[in-house]
């Protein structure tokens, strides 16, 4: 691997206000490197990136960019200042953003979206050619290995067809840098597999690659180095072999972090009784009991039917047999109201399209589902809003100025706990979330985790998670999920972890309690 830099941050500074935001960040990024960055919500990373990549104008420092051949070598670096992302683009400084819907147009299908740049930017063609859009588009998908429907409208992708797809246009401009965001949040283990096969070939082109994840997995994989980011600055730097993954997180959080296993909880009070529920067509049907004051983590690949599992219990969509019951009673929701009524709620897995309210504030992103409870005679009772929210804010630390700020001001991590807030500010039978940890940092992850067992008595709570360790650092019980029924029960305690990985993994089913 060389040690060229490729691109220089010397100094970053960035200010909202009175806040500063970054305090004087200095970064080099090498060609043929992956560089990973962590960090915590809040400590900059999407003001470094959003600075980087032309969306934000900087206050100070220097940035540079190797103006460079790679057939050459010749790394001399000159003055880099984007106005816009797409002068960024031009240049060769490529950001595939956490949030999806930053790289894809919804509207349009997978083959323009590819060929969008081309088509938009200085240079392009007078006339619309469907042909050649296809043919090239052909092409980016080819040399990414996507296997979609080049034909297929995007908005009626999956979210991880949609990761691809973003991935993938990002890839068609050949960077000299390429920035990741979480990328592999909405992937199955087979479709990051793939973006790691890729990464390796740019690698070995001499690309410098910025990738930012909280994922262990993605890091042990991929990262040459580790760069550590707190409160605006760089908190450490860590490239000697073997990588102190432990030291970058310490450096991240700026204490040491406590890897103590819960204590696994009992329950003799049931709350929600599924019996013979079928979810999907030839699928062996789902029998399993959650108790009050239990956390239950169900766990599986992408795709294994975690997803259409919680929209059934919610009422998003009908099963096609079995039933349910909740304390004791008869359950089979029509709708999310019918849900919601009944004391079922749901922190949805994709916070932006599902989830958030744009151009909502902190307070009325919480109170939405709730106005009729808070309000007399059909007027909302604002001092009772805000209260909740204040409370909300509290005590799952979500960090902001007041509950009054726009969602768009906040961090990922800071808008999930505001998801999460949302459904806590009122009492739940059952409290359902589909991947709530899903691009959040390992401080908010337990942050809401502790949450969650806290306020768990009076309730059952079921957790949806891809990531095993988020499973074991939360829950009571861990379900294994695999082709839409339940293969594996284990207690959180002296779990047995080759059998608990294997059934994950799809080997043979075994019955659940």
């Amino acid at each position: 691997m060389g040690k060229d830099a490729v691109f220089r941050v010397d100094g970053l500074r960035k200010s909202f206000g009175h806040i500063e935001v970054l305090g004087g960040v200095s970064l080099d990024l090498h060609a043929g490197e992956v560089t990973v960055l962590m960090g915590a919500n809040g400590a900059g990373k999407s003001t470094l990136v959003k600075i980087i990549s032309g969306v934000y104008e900087r206050d100070g420092g220097t940035m540079s960019l190797a103006g460079h051949d790679f057939a050459t070598q010749d790394f001399a670096l000159k003055d880099f200042a984007p106005n816009t992302p797409a002068e960024a683009i031009r240049a060769g400084v490529v950001t595939v953003h956490q949030n999806i819907n930053d790289g894809v147009v919804a509207d349009l299908d997978v083959a323009t979206n590819l060929t969008l740049d081309r088509l938009s930017g200085s240079g392009a063609p007078t006339l619309f050619n469907p042909g050649r859009v296809r043919r090239e588009a052909k092409a980016v998908a080819d040399r990414m290995g996507l296997t979609i429907d080049l034909k297929a409208r995007i908005s009626d992708l999956s979210l991880a067809d949609r990761q691809m797809v973003a991935i993938a246009r990002a890839m068609a401009h050949r960077p000299k840098v390429l920035i990741l965001d979480e990328p592999t949040s909405s992937l199955s283990s087979a479709e990051a597999d793939r973006l790691f096969a890729l990464l390796d070939r740019l690698r070995e082109q001499g690309v410098a690659i910025l990738y930012i994840s909280h994922r262990m997995s993605d890091i042990r994989r991929l990262a040459d180095r580790i760069v550590s980011m707190r409160d605006g600055v760089i908190s450490g730097v860590f490239d000697r072999k073997p990588l102190d993954y432990e030291g970058a997180v310490n450096a991240m959080l700026g204490r040491k972090i406590r890897l103590d296993r819960i204590v696994a909880r009992n329950s003799a009070k049931p709350v929600l009784t599924i019996d013979g529920l079928r979810i999907a067509e030839g699928a062996r049907p789902i029998s399993l009991t959650l108790g009050d004051g239990e956390v239950v983590a169900i766990t599986g690949l992408v795709g294994v039917g975690k997803t259409a599992l919680a929209e059934t219990l919610f009422g998003v969509r009908k099963p096609l047999s079995g039933t349910m019951a909740l304390n004791g009673k008869p359950y089979a929701p029509g709708s999310t109201g019918e849900a919601i009524a009944a004391g079922v709620f749901l922190v949805a897995k994709d916070r932006g399209e599902n989830g958030i309210v744009g151009d909502f504030n902190i307070q009325e992103n919480i109170s939405l589902p709730f106005h009729k409870r808070m309000s007399h005679l059909g007027v909302l009772k604002r001092r009772v809003e805000r209260a909740t929210a204040r409370q909300q804010i509290r005590e799952l630390g979500i960090v902001c100025r007041s509950e009054k700020d726009e969602m768009s001001a906040l961090s990922g991590g800071n808008q999930q706990k505001v998801m999460v807030a949302r459904w806590m500010s009122q009492a739940a039978k059952l409290f359902i979330l589909d991947e709530p940890f899903q691009g959040v940092d390992i401080s908010a992850r337990r942050d809401i985790a502790a949450k969650l067992r806290a306020s768990a008595n009076g309730r059952a709570t079921l957790l949806f998670v891809t990531e095993l360790d988020e499973a074991l650092e939360t829950a009571d019980r861990i379900l294994v999920m695999s082709e839409q029924t339940i293969v594996g029960e284990h207690r959180n305690a002296d779990i047995d972890l080759e059998r608990l990985l294997a059934e994950v993994a799809g080997g043979p089913l075994h019955s659940a309690a």
